[in-house]
């Protein structure tokens, strides 16, 4: 970071951000990159990039889109969100199709579909390639763009095999983060045709998303993907080995199937307040934070090691809330 080229990205002239840009929409076969400060930006400037305000987008009802970009799609693009309920964070083709409005005057128009690969508050469930190719049949049906929120798409990828470019050819757009699991410090890159991506670059500014000397941000994504995709495995083998603590501790609800990636959701047996608990965790060191529907979430990751994932969970398993 401290001797990467720099430039000013908003005239795109920082050759490191540039190169980053181009790195990942390679790597997920689209034509062109944007990099943005977050996930949220990412997701946000997608949005308003496919819609119109009045129009309607289809998201899962536990998605982050709509549950942690606190009403975003409503202030900054004048457009409602569509929630589906589904499993795990998986929607079906069918609920979907049966979510899009019909073709009526005084029916807000349907825009988009969005899906989440991996899914946060399904406890990092993988989208199967299935569900993923029989909803965009839908959209391709109705007319309509189809947006991946794929900021953990890396760890789908290694837990599945399957390339991040196959996943990312179903869509019109893709967002990754390059922190959670790769480790950067800061940012996320939006992918797309370059058509799109030069629309979206207007509400990156407008959005207050336009960096000058990115350059030593855009620097570590880089390193970030050199260096820390692969190694996602080690983060998911910690989350199995977290998760089969808790479930033989008569403390906890766990379900060790569920954990395909890096994220475990866990409920408490004992009548207890969520945040009581993660009060107490961090009490004993360890630091947990609120799932949905009264639950609990950890998530693995390179900072911390196999054996202070056991610690952690045996300092949890041995906790009796008293």
């Amino acid at each position: 970071m401290a001797s990467a080229e720099v430039g000013d990205d908003v005239f795109g002239e920082d050759p490191t951000v540039n190169r980053l840009q181009e790195t990942v929409a390679e790597m997920l076969g689209k034509e062109s990159g944007l990099y943005v400060p977050s996930g949220v930006m990412s997701n946000q400037v997608a949005l308003k990039t496919h819609t119109t305000p009045g129009e309607e987008v289809i998201v899962e009802r536990e998605s982050h889109i709509f549950n942690y970009e606190t009403g975003a799609p409503a202030l900054l693009s004048g457009i409602q969100l569509n929630p589906v309920p589904g499993v795990r964070g998986l929607m079906t083709a069918k609920d979907v199709e049966d979510a899009i409005r019909p073709n009526s005057y005084y029916m807000i128009p349907t825009r988009l579909i969005c899906v989440e690969n991996t899914h946060n508050r399904g406890g990092g469930s993988l989208y199967p390639m299935k569900l993923i190719e029989e909803i965009r049949e839908v959209a391709v049906r109705h007319g309509l763009k189809y947006h991946l929120d794929g900021a953990r798409l890396w760890n789908a990828s290694v837990a599945s095999g399957i390339k991040v470019s196959e996943y990312a050819k179903h869509f019109d757009s893709v967002s990754v983060c390059l922190s959670k699991g790769l480790g950067a410090p800061v940012g996320s890159v939006l992918t797309g045709t370059k058509e799109y991506i030069e629309r979206a670059r207007r509400f990156r500014k407008i959005f207050g998303g336009g960096m000058r000397q990115a350059g030593i941000l855009a620097a570590a994504g880089l390193y970030a993907l050199e260096h820390n995709f692969k190694r996602l495995a080690e983060d998911h083998e910690k989350a199995k080995t977290f998760a089969t603590i808790l479930r033989d501790s008569s403390m906890y609800e766990v379900n060790v199937d569920h954990v395909e990636t890096n994220i475990i959701i866990f409920g408490i047996k004992h009548k207890m307040s969520v945040d009581r608990f993660i009060a107490d965790a961090k009490a004993m060191g360890v630091l947990v934070s609120a799932g949905s529907a009264g639950k609990l979430r950890a998530v693995t990751h390179l900072d911390v090691s196999m054996s202070q994932v056991r610690k952690a969970a045996e300092l949890l398993a041995n906790y009796k809330g008293n």
